[in-house]
């Protein structure tokens, strides 16, 4: 497949690109630019990863403002949004870093700064570390994963045995299948929704409809069935002992599921001592739900990043 060279930016707002494939599955991906496609060439490109259940959708207040200065690229992950959910992958980390990974090199083709949420700044995290001098910077809005010491087994027979039993029930394809179609139900996504937004404002139909119409798919329970056996992936604090990128934290610090708070502490022990860190007061989706803040900070960031020049796709 031949890649759209760097400096062919659409015009359109968020563009669907040609079809891209990883791994012979399909993937759906997006591009857009400045009208002046070669004032993008001597900025970062960016590319935007959505949280678990999310897709491409989830970036759309900031798309259109982020591509008036740079090259912004979204895909979905495979197993989410429009792109193919197989049954046969393995879905965890690796794949969707392998994923990030081969669409930088394959259709951007030069270094590439990634921002991902929750679920996608893990991948995100992992993709740049893996692109080593590739990777022109690293974005994380609340990211997802775990830090070597909350690896640990637990502690004592309860502890292993309340583990162990709700994992039983967790496996239950018949317990899955329920908790799968309550999910999926509108009125559910709006609850998930409201209880991590802290501002409400941005919980719309067009959001919701955006997480519930990929759960229609064919394969979509077959990706949510997986999600309990996800392996955790490489530890976050081996991941930024590898990053040679600069960082930037992006935390909406009143986010309810991940103890925002506490985790960025976590965040502060491990990360390199050059990060760059902007606090909002915002929950788990700070990019959607306060996106002209999140917008200004990563304009900001990118504005004072190293120019990097650039380099044609490694697979023309």
């Amino acid at each position: 497949m031949t890649p759209a060279p760097a400096a062919a930016l659409d015009r359109n707002q968020g563009a669907d690109l040609p079809p891209w494939s990883f791994q012979g599955h399909a993937v759906h991906c997006l591009r857009q630019g400045p009208l002046e496609p070669d004032a993008a060439l001597d900025q970062p490109a960016l590319l935007l990863v959505h949280g678990f259940g999310a897709s491409t959708d989830h970036w759309r207040h900031n798309i259109p403002v982020l591509a008036r200065r740079h090259e912004v690229h979204a895909l979905d992950l495979l197993g989410f949004g429009r792109s193919s959910k197989p049954a046969e992958l393995a879905y965890g980390g690796a794949l969707w870093r392998d994923q990030l990974v081969a669409y930088v090199r394959e259709r951007i083709g030069r270094p590439t700064v990634i921002a991902g949420n929750s679920l996608g700044g893990f991948a995100a995290l992992a993709a740049g570390a893996a692109l080593g001098e590739q990777a022109g910077g690293v974005v994380l809005l609340n990211a997802a994963g775990p830090f070597s010491d909350e690896q640990k087994p637990p502690q004592g027979w309860g502890a292993i045995a309340r583990q162990t039993i709700g994992s039983s029930l967790l496996k239950s394809p018949v317990l899955q299948r329920l908790l799968f179609e309550n999910l999926r139900r509108p009125a559910t996504i709006r609850r998930t929704l409201n209880q991590v937004y802290i501002d409400r404002t941005n919980v719309d139909e067009a959001l919701v409809e955006a997480i519930r119409r990929p759960s229609l798919d064919p394969g979509a329970f077959g990706v949510f069935r997986t999600v309990f056996d996800i392996p955790r992936g490489q530890p976050l604090d081996e991941l930024f002992a590898q990053l040679q990128a600069p960082l930037l934290l992006l935390w909406g610090i009143r986010d309810p599921w991940i103890n925002a708070a506490g985790r960025r502490a976590s965040f502060q022990r491990h990360a390199p001592e050059s990060t760059t860190e902007v606090v909002l007061e915002a929950g788990h989706c700070p990019h959607d739900e306060v996106p002209d803040q999140v917008n200004a900070a990563l304009l900001d960031w990118l504005a004072n990043l190293p120019r990097h020049g650039a380099c044609q796709p490694e697979h023309p």
